[in-house]
């Protein structure tokens, strides 16, 4: 199989501090890759050591088959989680610059800037300077930037952040759109909600280490029918005996009012827990069940398992990545 990126070993020091850890990872080519972690776990890190934006203290990176080099980054596009325009130029300008940059001439780019700026619905504000456009249109304007040039691989960090419901929907339809065109696409994100959605293959990163590593299905069978769905016949709180219960490692609440009004709750078994005998508990202690299921765990379930509830992992790391904006 071939691989768009691959580390091999890859380290990156900050003096002592170690913000990547020896990742090995392999993404193939014409997958939708997510990479998942928290706040500071090492995802934009691994990002610019993929872009040649910055080198990584140890091990080896490759893309599309290739060492890092320019010639090879003209075949990427990179969406930044820090977004940014020049905010004086028009759209139809900037999108035509930036194509340039890439090796694209201003002749061909025209007609590809036309059919991107109306698959966005913005083909009336091409001619704008980027000032007069909202947040959300210059971040449009900047991911037909990251596409324009055709490229084989497409990097996106963080991409639906500040974007609303609407406009992640289109969002989520053109990664489906350049997914169907056989692109490799990667993407970081700390929404659990959206990797889930969109991507074939998923791996999680937490304090630079990689802890999960396979496809969205795979994931989730490897981590094991450990969940077990719960609901009472009455609305009931099984919670407390969940939570008293030595089968039962976690509990999660009810989410919101029409899970608690349904006594609806999910719960991780612990380590070698048999789910009969938690049963056989409720049951004894007269919970009145409507539902017992063993159920496949979700995305979110295993992140949380693995990762924890924190949602920064490291602030050294952050302050790291903002340094290299």
């Amino acid at each position: 199989m071939k691989h768009a990126v691959e580390m091999t070993g890859v380290v990156k020091r900050y003096g002592d501090f170690e913000a990547v850890r020896g990742v090995d990872l392999r993404i193939p080519t014409g997958t939708t890759y997510g990479l998942l972690g928290p706040n500071g776990a090492g995802k934009t890190t691994s990002i610019r050591m993929i872009l040649g934006i910055i080198e990584p203290s140890a091990g080896e990176i490759r893309v599309l088959g290739e060492p890092v080099s320019r010639e090879v980054l003209d075949h990427v596009g990179y969406l930044p989680e820090e977004r940014g325009v020049y905010k004086k130029m028009t759209v139809r300008r900037l999108l035509s610059f930036l194509a340039e940059l890439k090796g694209v001439a201003p002749r061909q780019s025209a007609p590809w800037i036309d059919r991107w700026l109306a698959r966005f619905e913005m083909a009336e504000w091409r001619d704008s300077r980027l000032e007069e456009l909202s947040k959300g249109m210059q971040q449009k304007i900047q991911f037909i930037s990251t596409v324009l040039h055709d490229p084989e691989l497409v990097i996106l960090d963080e991409p639906f952040s500040g974007l609303d419901p609407i406009n992640q929907r289109v969002l989520r339809e053109i990664i489906g759109i350049l997914k169907k065109e056989g692109k490799t696409i990667l993407f970081s994100t700390h929404i659990i909600e959206h990797a889930e959605r969109i991507c074939d293959h998923v791996c999680i990163i937490a304090r630079g280490r990689l802890l999960v590593d396979g496809t969205v299905q795979q994931v989730k069978t490897d981590h094991g029918e450990r969940f077990v769905s719960i609901a009472t016949a009455d609305g009931s709180d099984a919670g407390a005996v969940l939570r008293a219960s030595a089968a039962v490692a976690a509990v999660r609440d009810p989410s919101g009012p029409g899970e608690a009004g349904r006594g609806l709750h999910h719960a991780t078994l612990g380590p070698g827990a048999d789910p009969n005998d938690l049963l056989r508990e409720l049951v004894d202690k007269g919970v009145p069940l409507r539902r017992f299921e063993l159920v496949e765990p979700t995305l979110e379930q295993v992140f949380i398992d693995r990762v924890g509830e924190d949602p920064v992992q490291d602030e050294r790391l952050q302050e790291r990545e903002v340094a290299h904006v």
